[in-house]
């Protein structure tokens, strides 16, 4: 994994301190060529892997990433599923049954279909998940997805239920049919890892908020210190910047120093503070690294 992950908040009015900031973002980006503008920044300024939602407007970006391989050679996306909102509004505008055809991947629709039904009869959770993964994929198609994560709206509901083995279920399908390794995005890494070791998922990529104040760091700042000193889980920080309480050099240097992070993701709406945050990582986590 690359040091440094695109994030997507800031394209669909997602700000966990600053409600007008996100409804100013959410209009900023109503066209999908103000998004392609960003990314096409952060790529020129070396940031190329972009972590995603699977949102119905990434699928425009696919789309256009698809048609011009050349200009995004070496781009990549790490897809973050599911988006709960795209199947309800489906839902309302085209039925169930339009709803599920509009989702279903392309190829074996008839044979995906019929291993839907039989999994409905037989109450077959790994099959009805293995589809509504492959649901999600869809936009991917020919694009390079190298870590597929599930996230923390379906994570941390999982881990609460005790449902450990749905992990194990994303995890094999992730690699079997997309060659992908599979990434957890969760508001408790300590905990989340207990569960993934105990259904034999070893270094795991997970991903969640990691800042110097603990903030919206679920299980407490000194045990998620803890796990990343002593344990062996390849971590990406989010709300590194804590929503804008830290100043980005302090907040950089510090995470840099953490075990086991690996990347840090962010989000930015202008070339500015792609290239700001991008010198800030290189230089923190070159100078840990020597």
């Amino acid at each position: 994994m690359d040091n440094l992950l695109f994030g997507d908040n800031q394209f669909f009015g997602v700000n966990h301190m600053s409600e007008e900031k996100a409804r100013a973002q959410a209009m900023q980006f109503q066209d999908t060529s103000a998004i392609i503008d960003v990314l096409d920044a952060a790529y020129e300024e070396g940031v190329k892997t972009f972590m995603c939602t699977t949102h119905d407007r990434i699928s425009e970006v696919c789309d256009h990433v698809r048609a011009n391989p050349a200009k995004y050679e070496g781009f990549h996306f790490y897809p973050c599923m599911p988006y709960a909102h795209k199947y309800n509004n489906a839902v309302t505008e085209h039925g169930m049954l339009g709803a599920i055809n509009q989702f279903l991947p392309d190829d074996g629709l008839f044979k995906t279909a019929l291993k839907g039904g039989m999994a409905v009869a037989k109450k077959d959770v790994e099959g009805l998940a293995t589809i509504l993964i492959d649901m999600e994929m869809k936009m991917f198609k020919g694009l390079s997805t190298p870590v597929i994560f599930l996230q923390n709206v379906v994570v941390d509901l999982l881990l609460g239920m005790g449902f450990h083995e749905a992990f194990r279920i994303f995890h094999d399908h992730v690699r079997s049919k997309y060659n992908a390794e599979a990434g957890f995005i969760t508001m408790n890494m300590p905990m989340l890892l207990d569960a993934l070791e105990s259904v034999g998922i070893e270094n795991p990529i997970i991903c969640s908020n990691i800042n110097k104040i603990g903030f919206r760091m679920c299980g407490g700042f000194d045990k998620y210190v803890e796990t990343m000193r002593n344990r062996k889980v390849r971590a990406i920080a989010m709300s590194v910047f804590a929503s804008g309480a830290l100043k980005p050099d302090e907040a950089i240097e510090w995470v840099s120093k953490l075990p086991n992070l690996k990347s840090v993701v962010f989000g930015a709406s202008s070339r500015r503070n792609i290239r700001s945050t991008r010198e800030l990582v290189d230089k923190h986590f070159a100078a840990c690294a020597s």
